[in-house]
């Protein structure tokens, strides 16, 4: 009899413990599936991100292209406008025809006084009104 109360007893604890070890594993399986998911929304978040960084670097990249290109372009400037300057010493320079233009000259008045053509008026115009 006491045998046999033995064996209900341990069958008793077996079954509780397959049961418990049962429920374990589902959990873990449960939580092993919700760590893919979130690793899955990161891996895509992470790509995502790489792509954005890669097309920013191509941006910043184009970007420094055409500032060393604005650079050829505008570094010879300076020296080109000293000689248009110097080129007509009897008329007035293109420093004094700025200053008209900020005093409020006209085109044509910068023509007549300066002794520029008309497209070269209009440019002084246009650059320092700005």
């Amino acid at each position: 009899m006491f045998f046999e109360a033995a064996v209900i007893v341990l069958a008793l604890l077996w079954a509780g413990t397959v049961a418990f070890l049962l429920r374990y594993m589902r959990q873990q399986r449960g939580l092993a599936q919700q760590q893919a998911e979130r690793d899955a929304v990161r891996d895509r978040r992470i790509l995502d991100l790489v792509k954005r960084v890669d097309h920013f670097q191509q941006s910043a990249v184009k970007v420094g292209d055409e500032v060393h290109e604005l650079r050829a372009i505008l570094g010879p400037l300076p020296d080109k406008l000293a000689q248009i300057e110097q080129r007509d010493p009897s008329s007035l320079s293109f420093a004094q025809a700025a200053k008209l233009v900020g005093m409020g000259a006209t085109v044509d008045e910068l023509t007549q006084s300066c002794g520029l053509t008309q497209a070269e008026a209009q440019l002084m115009s246009k650059l320092h009104k700005s």
